[in-house]
This record gives C-alpha cells, sequence and structure tokens, in this order.
C-alpha cells in the first residue's frame, strides 16, 4: 500500500505555527536570541547541513500585486540539524552569522517535540515581546513626524 503525499504533510495549522516561530528566529536579533537561550539545557545535535553563508536572490512586485521582478541579493546563513530524539531544526537567517543560524534551528528541533511549551515560554514569547516593543517604538517615532496636509476649497468663479 503507498501513502498519498497529502497524508505526510503536517496539518496546515501546524505548518502556519512553524512559519510563525521561524520568521520571529530569523527576524530576531542575535544578542536577543542567545540572551533567551542561556537558561535553556540544549541538547546535542548532529549536522545535516553545517551553516554555510551565501545568497538568495531578493524578488518584489510592484503595488504587491503587480509582476515580479528581482530586487537584488541578500547574504543568508543557513543549516540544518537532527537532535538525537530525532526532531530537525531547519535555519535561513539573514546575514552572516553562523551562531544565530544555530541557534534558530536549534529552537525549531526543539519546538517539534516534547520540549515546545518549555521553548515558548522561554524563547519565543520574550522575542515575540521584543519584537512588538522595537515596532511600536518605530511607529511611536514615525508618528512624531507625520504632517497633514489640506487645501482650502476654493468655489468655481
Amino acid at each position: 500500500m503507498t501513502t498519498a503525499r497529502s497524508d505526510l504533510a503536517p496539518p496546515a495549522a501546524d505548518t502556519a505555527a512553524r512559519q510563525r516561530w521561524m520568521g520571529l528566529l530569523a527576524r530576531a536579533r542575535p544578542t536577543r536570541l542567545a540572551a533567551a537561550m542561556q537558561g535553556l539545557d540544549l541538547p546535542a545535535h548532529d549536522w545535516a547541513r553545517a551553516p554555510e553563508t551565501g545568497a538568495v536572490m531578493v524578488r518584489g512586485r510592484m503595488g504587491g500585486s503587480g509582476a515580479p521582478f528581482n530586487l537584488g541579493e541578500m547574504t543568508v546563513t543557513r543549516c540544518t540539524l537532527r537532535l538525537a530524539t530525532g526532531e530537525v531544526g531547519h535555519a535561513w537567517v539573514q546575514g552572516r552569522d553562523k551562531a544565530h543560524a544555530t541557534r534558530a534551528a536549534l529552537v525549531d528541533a526543539l519546538m517539534q517535540g516534547p520540549r515546545a511549551g518549555e521553548v515558548r515560554a522561554a524563547v519565543l514569547a520574550p522575542l515575540a515581546a521584543a519584537a512588538e516593543a522595537d515596532r511600536a517604538a518605530r511607529a511611536g517615532k514615525a508618528a512624531a513626524t507625520r504632517v497633514e496636509f489640506f487645501t482650502l476649497a476654493r468655489g468655481e468663479d
């Protein structure tokens, strides 16, 4: 009996949750991620793909829905690791920081196992709070420089 590919794919809710935490890890400041992981007992791992740095093409769309165009290249570091318990963690982070990619892959792998609740509380929740605080600070700075223009309506003479 063969197994259909759809049977092997994770549920959509799991995929969306994983996309959120991987995005949070990729955008996190490396120092914040390192600090958040200080208290965790990190398991040993084997490399499926050791951290390596390369470039990816960034694409954009005019107006968000127009024809795609190549915006330029961006430096990224990626890695894949496997924990002794079998969970596999992946990471792609901007820049050349191999330690950041390793930490992100470790968190990804831990989030797929029995320690997910502990990792969510110790690492992801503080990172999400810091990201929200950064966003609010940027929004506050932008609001302080906002200028409102108005015109006086002129009637037809």
